[in-house]
């Protein structure tokens, strides 16, 4: 299944419905669902940020449907959504919409950049 990795604690804002525009560089096609996987390496400043001390890393954790893609061409519309992908412009222009975010007992996995195919059992 396609899989996407993300820093914590941005998968575990996104699985409690709290994220729900997921940032990157980077565009693309897909629509559907996936899985979440939380990288290994966290995100020490916005675990701080968010009020984490530790969350799970370097497991499948979750999974969401992407329903569509948002292009911010402007400070303006990525000011707008702020709330919505708690995050800063250098994370990307290409804001991921995410819906029906759920966890899932963590399976174990090493990450790789771009959505990328699990090979387990889900």
């Amino acid at each position: 299944m396609k899989t996407l990795s993300l820093k914590q604690p941005f998968a575990e804002l996104i699985l409690e419905g709290k994220k729900k525009i997921e940032l990157r560089k980077w565009n693309t096609n897909f629509r559907g669902g996936f899985l979440i996987h939380a990288s290994k390496n966290p995100n020490e400043e916005a675990m701080k940020k968010f009020g984490f001390n530790s969350l799970i890393t370097g497991a499948i954790v979750g999974k969401a449907n992407l329903i569509d893609v948002k292009h911010y061409q402007n400070d303006v519309e990525f000011e707008k959504d702020k709330n919505l992908h708690l995050a800063s412009r250098e994370w990307g222009d290409f804001g991921f919409i995410l819906k029906n975010p759920e966890r899932i007992e963590p399976i174990p996995a090493q990450g790789q950049l771009n959505f990328w195919d699990f090979k387990g059992k889900v």
